[in-house]
């Protein structure tokens, strides 16, 4: 499907920084982006809270706006605008899911931080502590055992990919990244 001319209208004028075109590009796109993340989330079997919805779709808009609307600028017109968006969409949504689902691979790390019971700290000192924690986890695997785990964790890497990279075999990967989870665990449970 072709560029609509109100789109085409919508672009230039996002880009050209006409005022209310925010707005107007808000209001036209916010349903698409809320449908592409519940079915990009149902397509994984993952359950979201309505507090993950809009925590996704503010990442989703802060993204459109990075480098002065750069995934905007970069739109080519090979296919409809609201196409185009949805892939936008399913990338930065599926870069925080592998972020969160790293976080929940160690286990003792909540990945949202309205599941954490600790009321009386504000968001922003437990999420700088969840990521002070995991980073000195991190520190105590070796180098090889962390790439890996960087790789397919926060990169999104296939096993193929992780393989290539590393130059190692492809069937050393899986049980290769178990093992550091089973390091990471073991790390952190207090002495007994």
């Amino acid at each position: 499907m072709p560029l609509t001319e109100k789109d085409r209208e919508l672009i230039n004028n996002l880009l050209s920084g006409t005022p209310g075109s925010w707005n107007a590009f808000v209001d036209r796109y916010s349903g698409l982006i809320v449908q592409v993340i519940r079915h990009t989330a149902h397509a994984h079997s993952l359950k979201l809270s309505n507090e993950d919805i809009d925590d996704l779709t503010a990442d989703v808009f802060a993204t459109l706006l990075e480098r002065n609307m750069g995934a905007i600028r970069g739109f080519r017109g090979r296919s409809s605008f609201a196409t185009y968006l949805a892939v936008v969409i399913r990338r930065v949504l599926l870069r925080k899911l592998t972020q969160r689902r790293y976080l929940q691979a160690l286990g003792h790390v909540e990945a949202h931080h309205s599941s954490i019971n600790e009321a009386s700290e504000p968001d922003g000192v437990r999420c700088v502590d969840a990521r002070d924690e995991v980073d000195s986890l991190m520190q105590r695997l070796p180098e090889s055992f962390r790439t890996v785990l960087r790789l397919f964790y926060l990169d999104g890497k296939s096993y193929r990919e992780i393989s290539e990279r590393m130059g190692r075999p492809i069937n050393s990967i899986g049980p290769m990244i178990a093992r550091a989870r089973n390091m990471l665990k073991n790390s952190s449970r207090p002495a007994s």
